[in-house]
């Protein structure tokens, strides 16, 4: 059952304004930096898919057009799960190591908080 919408909304803007716990400074800056990771990594696995895209996909037409096997046995899905597949690797791949590179860079080890 739970609380209708409305009476949540009141309880949960009651909670939040009249909280005694104020955010930190440091907070907002952790915080910060972690967007800017997260967009860092978003451009630079966008620049790879892209890259991996061309990448792939002229190989991939190419072998079509010229080698008999892949004349017969690749239609134009079979192209384009081969090229979207690598894209999407790559993304996530470059993705992962951006931020993982980016928390190393702003982690603070053996300084106090």
């Amino acid at each position: 059952m739970g609380f209708p919408s409305e009476v949540r909304d009141i309880f949960a803007s009651r909670r939040s304004n009249n909280s005694p716990l104020i955010a930190s400074p440091a907070e907002d800056l952790k915080a910060k930096a972690a967007n800017d990771c997260v967009q860092e990594g978003v451009r630079a696995g966008l620049k790879a898919a892209a890259v991996m895209c061309v990448v792939t996909a002229v190989p991939t037409l190419v072998a079509v057009r010229k080698i008999p096997w892949a004349k017969a046995n690749l239609n134009y899905t079979g192209q384009a799960l081969i090229i979207s597949a690598v894209s999407i690797a790559s993304y996530f791949i470059t993705v992962d190591k951006t931020i993982l590179e980016c928390a190393r860079r702003n982690a603070q080890y053996g300084k106090p908080t």
